[in-house]
């Protein structure tokens, strides 16, 4: 979260469909928020625990996507819990499930569902 405007802040990369979808759902409720791109900025290894405390690191290590796909075997082999997953994700931003987001009150959540950001909003 944004603690100078308490902005939502969606982590991400700019490219991504899901993140366009969600930045265009935020657009469109009229919702201000920050955005932190991941090939630009980096995964902020930081705020990785929170993250991972709040969502399970299995659920924020994209193991779907392409860039997983890509990766050599022994570098998916080092992803055996949250520490060693947090450095594959630092590595290699792209495997990063998203988007990311770090609602006002420090709510954490990945991916994107319109109902479920609707009701979150309305919260």
């Amino acid at each position: 979260m944004n603690k100078i405007n308490n902005l939502p802040v969606v982590y991400g990369i700019s490219n991504c469909d899901t993140v366009k979808k969600a930045r265009s759902w935020l657009t469109e409720q009229g919702l201000a928020y920050d955005f932190h791109d991941f090939k630009k900025q980096g995964v902020p290894a930081e705020r990785l625990p929170a993250w991972m405390e709040a969502v399970g690191w299995e659920k924020l290590l994209n193991r779907q996507g392409t860039t997983w796909r890509k990766l050599d075997d022994a570098v998916k082999a080092q992803a055996r819990d949250a520490a060693s997953a947090a450095a594959v994700m630092v590595e290699h931003p792209s495997v990063v499930k998203r988007p990311v987001v770090q609602w006002p009150g420090g709510r954490i959540t990945v991916g994107f569902k319109a109902e479920d950001w609707q009701a979150l909003v309305q919260a």
